[in-house]
Formats: C-alpha cells, sequence, structure tokens
C-alpha cells in the first residue's frame, strides 16, 4: 500500500520563522518572477520506499507519467494507492489508466489531508528545505526537494509521515497484513 500526494515547490520560498539578532528582523532576499514545480510522491506504508517524480504541471497526463512510474517500480506487485480526489487524479484518464497498469485506487474523505501520510512527509520538506531560501532556479529547488525525501533513511521517512505513531489511523490494518 503506497500513500500519494503532491506538493507544488515555488521559487519564492515559504516563509518562517527565523532566528535574527535581537532587535533585527531575518532578511530573505527574493528577486525575478516566482516559478513552479510539482513534485509528485509516494510512500511505501510498510517499508518506506519512496517514488518522488518532478513535473511542471498538475494535470491528469502528469499523474499517469507518475503511475506508469510506480508500475515501473514496482513491476508486477500488487498496488494499493491511497490519495486525495484530486481533478488530476479522478478524470476518466486517470482511472483507465490506473485500472490498466492494475494499479487499485483508494480514496481519502474529501478535505482531510491530516489523513495522508504523504502530506506530512511534504510539510517536513517545505520546513526543512524550502523555507526562508531562494535558489537560482525553481529546478534546483525542485532538486533538493527530491534529494531530501530520497536521503532520508525508511525509518526516518516514516516517522516523518506519521505511520510509527501510535495514533497512526491505519496502524492496526498495516500491522494485521505483515
Amino acid at each position: 500500500m503506497l500513500a500519494e500526494d503532491e506538493t507544488d515547490v515555488l521559487l519564492f520560498p515559504p516563509l518562517r520563522a527565523a532566528w535574527a539578532e535581537r532587535g533585527h528582523q531575518a532578511a530573505v532576499r527574493l528577486c525575478g518572477r516566482n516559478a513552479r514545480r510539482v513534485l509528485f510522491g509516494a510512500i511505501n506504508l510498510r517499508t518506506g520506499h519512496r517514488v518522488v517524480l518532478v513535473h511542471q504541471r498538475q494535470r491528469a497526463q502528469d499523474f499517469g507519467a507518475f503511475l506508469r512510474e510506480l508500475r515501473r517500480r514496482y513491476a508486477a506487485r500488487p498496488l494499493v494507492l491511497l490519495l486525495d480526489e484530486d481533478t488530476s487524479h479522478t478524470a476518466h484518464a486517470s482511472r483507465k489508466l490506473a485500472a490498466d497498469l492494475d494499479i487499485k485506487l483508494l480514496w481519502l474523505p474529501k478535505r482531510c489531508p491530516e489523513l495522508n501520510p504523504m502530506d506530512h512527509l511534504w510539510r517536513s520538506v517545505k520546513r526543512d528545505v524550502c523555507a526562508n531560501r531562494q535558489d537560482v532556479n525553481v529546478d534546483l529547488t525542485a532538486a533538493r526537494a527530491t534529494r531530501y525525501v530520497r536521503r532520508l533513511t525508511p525509518r526516518a521517512a516514516l516517522i516523518k509521515a506519521g505511520t510509527r505513531s501510535t495514533n497512526f489511523w491505519l496502524r492496526r490494518a498495516l500491522s494485521n497484513h505483515r
């Protein structure tokens, strides 16, 4: 079982609290025009294995490329993908491709990002990699974010995703199928 989610990485960084000398405001320099990349990601809820793919947009065909990458990485193994009902996921072409690739789509309730472990992992990326720092271009930011996710140990990724919590909502289901 994999949890899937996307996040936007912007050239202009998210601004977060930062240390600065008392009485002085921390400076975050911004220049240029804002740009965006979409990071598609999935985490295996048992092993912590991650797959990340960068695209310029989040359309059905971009999601389709991610589904193909998941199938390539997991070969003939059965795949269940836990995800939200974004229009790129629910598009007819996306559903058909998932069925053709033998990937079962399991929908999360609407407006419940806190249930998606990949959403929690993206939150740590935004905090630890992207906040208060602008790269020369958005592709460098996307590369740094991707590298961060890939370099986490499986255990660290599962902890950041919240799946090791005693309150993780799928904990019992995952332990019953080991």
